[in-house]
């Protein structure tokens, strides 16, 4: 593994500045780019150490805070361990920011985050990629569909609502997707039951999406967060696999 090194940044945004966790090999010399999504919990130690080991894999990897527009992360006090059966104030805490972010604001944000990507010495020129957790599988989706040109790949892991019945859903862009997009499934998730899976599953055949989907048997939502009880190891590994196939293949 490479040895790596990160830092905190900040991006000017239409909308404010955004806070973020920017990691690469430490070589110094440009790497391809991955724009990670975080999950509903936010940028927290977790997803820095996830950064981490994707970028000595060989890449360099902007975490974004897309909460804040209510400050900077961590914009909600969290416990080392997060366990929302046994504390539910959680879930009231973070849910307004999820509802909060607008497809609108998210396509905003995309194009803060991929000119920071672009301006960044040490970001390979071209594409970059895309991986998202949690609500960050929907942003995966809506920032390949609103920027094409700019993306080569996007892998999401037990996303949540992405192929609803409202007019928004993040599936209703899938015409205008040309990257080669991954999808890692809870098959034990409320939030995306099957009917949406193969609704999602339907709208990216039919648009002609480059597209592998697979059910991860025993995986709850959340099962890449180790500070989570979701947590599921041998998940976890899987979805390590196919994100850097997928990596790999796509530079």
């Amino acid at each position: 593994m490479t040895a790596v090194e990160g830092t905190n940044v900040e991006i000017p945004t239409k909308d404010g500045v955004a806070d973020a966790y920017l990691v690469h090999p430490a070589d110094g010399k440009p790497h391809p780019g991955v724009l990670f999504y975080q999950d509903a919990y936010g940028l927290r130690p977790r997803l820095r150490e996830m950064a981490d080991r994707l970028a000595a894999e060989g890449y360099t990897v902007l975490v974004p805070n897309v909460f804040y527009r209510r400050g900077a992360a961590p914009v909600v006090e969290l416990p080392e361990f997060i366990d929302p059966g046994a504390d539910p104030s959680i879930w009231r805490r973070l849910g307004p920011l999820v509802g909060s972010l607008t497809p609108e604001q998210a396509e905003r944000d995309a194009d803060a985050f991929l000119d920071r990507m672009a301006a960044d010495p040490l970001v390979a020129d071209g594409p970059v990629a895309l991986v998202g957790y949690c609500m960050g599988a929907r942003l995966v989706l809506r920032t390949a569909a609103t920027h094409p040109d700019r993306v080569a790949a996007g892998a999401g892991f037990h996303g949540g609502n992405l192929a609803t019945e409202e007019p928004d859903s993040p599936h209703l862009g899938a015409d205008n997707i040309t990257a080669e997009l991954y999808f890692g499934h809870a098959d034990q998730d409320h939030s995306l039951p099957k009917s949406q899976r193969d609704r999602l599953e339907n709208a990216l055949t039919t648009a002609g999406v480059r597209h592998t989907a697979e059910v991860y048997p025993g995986a709850t939502h959340g099962y890449t967060q180790s500070d989570t009880t979701a947590y599921n190891e041998e998940a976890t590994e899987r979805h390590w696999r196919a994100l850097l196939d997928l990596l790999h293949r796509t530079f």
